[in-house]
């Protein structure tokens, strides 16, 4: 037992908690989260710039270069207006920004695992830690940009990745834990469907709007052919830019779908007009038609499809037409404000040119967006949904007979028993005023027979006074109380008035 504990410290008196050993591994996870994204997005830049540089013709490959120009490539990533050669470029492509912001979310949903946290407040210093090193990271390369062709406002390069990657930390950490309780307590379970079924909405939006982009590039496959240049570093070079801007096409075709279109410089695309223009020679846009065409507005079925979609999915949510009717408007609304975000980051600055700029008019395709979302939505939540009977104004009558009837009935057998125990008692007293009423009874009855057989008093026999008496007493229905004493004092009286008689 001495070989197992220390000689100057007892058994058991051994430190278990937070310890240097403990400490180091949590360290090491915070560090791992907060650079590994920086790392691994810095590399990806660089790779692909290495081959554009590597693939064009007459360019020179120069690995610093490469590293140098990796810099601003990563702002651009996170939608970072960057200036080449005075000329703003604010149109970013959206492929890399969803690359970054998944690539954060799941590093942060893996460092929560390997920390061990309980809660979601334990994870907080992990979310700044994330955001502050995109924040430092951003700062840096912004400051190394200062004299170069291609740079960012300093401000800009710090806050904007440093929002961007505490969002897509946030969204990692709550995919693991959930939303904390106190939200999810206060929140309106119908607000949450309607949250859900509009995301679902805006999805489909935006495959309606792929849909229309894929269409329009193969019957456009000859146009989109020709703008590929014949060397191979070109046409790779107009390939990756196309991929790359491929999420702002989607957006773009998803407003020309709902009504509002979108618009390149003087050009300017919408279902129920058009305006020509120049458009850049690039392999994507190679689907944009010269001129309208009629049949366009048939193309609204899309949106419309989407609605009912919407309106179908939340038709069991509730047994109330109005809280479905909520659930629709609180989709209409995300799915508004989903096209604004996406409109915002999908345009921008495009140099000083006869392109600039690429814009989607966000205001009215956000609300154009909510009408194609809330209307048939709400066609179809509520009448395709439960709804209560309606109850004619007789039929309630009748629910209140049928209520009264079988009250009766439940008080019918505690008033039946009352009424037997009534019975009972009142069948008591009268039994005992018969009996009480006997004696009288038979005492008339042997009058009767007496007076029928002759066996009455002789006519010349006188009768006495007290036979009067008698007779007047039990002819008078006096009280029991009173009777003797009617009789003594008649009796008396005539006794003593007698004998004075004949005194004289």
């Amino acid at each position: 037992m001495q070989v197992l504990t220390s000689p100057g410290r007892p058994a058991g008196d051994e430190p278990v908690g937070d310890s240097l050993d403990q400490d180091v591994p949590r360290f090491r996870v915070l560090l791992a989260a907060a650079l590994g994204p920086l790392v691994t997005g810095y590399a990806v830049v660089a790779t692909l710039l290495a081959l554009v540089t590597l693939t064009a013709q007459h360019a020179i490959f120069s690995a610093g270069g490469v590293l140098l120009s990796a810099g601003p490539g990563w702002l651009a990533a996170y939608q970072v207006q960057l200036g080449i050669g005075g000329h703003p470029l604010g149109m970013l492509p959206l492929l890399p920004t969803i690359g970054a912001v998944l690539l954060v979310a799941r590093t942060a949903a893996k460092a929560v695992r390997r920390l061990r946290c309980a809660r979601l407040r334990h994870a907080v210093p992990l979310i700044a830690t994330i955001s502050g090193a995109h924040l430092l990271f951003g700062l840096l390369i912004s400051l190394f940009s200062i004299g170069e062709p291609v740079g960012a406002n300093i401000a800009l390069a710090a806050v904007v990745p440093a929002v961007i990657s505490g969002l897509a930390a946030t969204a990692g950490v709550l995919r693991r834990f959930g939303l904390p309780r106190v939200l999810a307590e206060r929140l309106d379970p119908l607000a949450l469907r309607g949250l859900r079924a509009g995301l679902l909405g805006l999805f489909a939006l935006l495959a309606a709007g792929a849909l229309t982009l894929t269409a329009a590039t193969a019957l456009s496959a000859r146009t989109v052919s020709s703008l590929f240049e014949p060397s191979f570093g070109g046409s790779f070079g107009l390939f990756l830019l196309s991929v790359l801007y491929l999420p702002n096409a989607v957006v773009a075709a998803m407003s020309f779908v709902s009504g509002p279109g979108f618009s390149i410089g003087s050009l300017d695309v919408h279902l129920i007009g058009y305006r020509g223009g120049s458009v850049p020679g690039v392999p994507l846009l190679g689907g944009i038609p010269e001129h309208a065409a009629a049949w366009w507005p048939v193309l609204m079925v899309l949106p419309l499809a989407v609605g009912l979609l919407v309106g179908w999915s939340v038709r069991a949510v509730d047994d109330d037409p109005a809280a479905r009717l909520r659930v629709v408007v609180v989709a209409g609304a995300v799915v508004g404000f989903g096209c604004v975000l996406l409109g915002t980051l999908a345009g921008g600055r495009l140099g000083d040119g006869p392109f600039d700029p690429v814009s989607v008019p966000v205001g009215v395709a956000s609300i154009v967006a909510f009408c194609w979302i809330v209307i048939p939505a709400g066609f179809v939540a509520f009448f395709a949904g439960a709804h209560a009977p309606m109850q004619p104004v007789g039929s309630l009558e009748v629910e209140e007979e049928e209520t009264e009837s079988e009250s009766d009935e439940v008080e019918e057998p505690a008033s039946e028993s009352d009424e037997d125990g009534a019975d009972e008692d009142s069948e008591t007293p009268e039994e005992d005023s018969d009996l009480a009423e006997d004696p009288e009874d038979d005492e008339d009855f042997d009058a009767e027979a007496d007076a029928e057989l002759g066996l009455d008093l002789p006519e010349d026999e006188p009768a006495t006074a007290e036979d009067d008496s008698e007779d007047e007493a039990e002819e008078k229905p006096e009280t029991p109380a009173e009777e003797p004493e009617a009789v003594t004092e008649s009796t008396e009286d005539s006794g003593d008035a007698k004998p004075a008689e004949d005194d004289r």
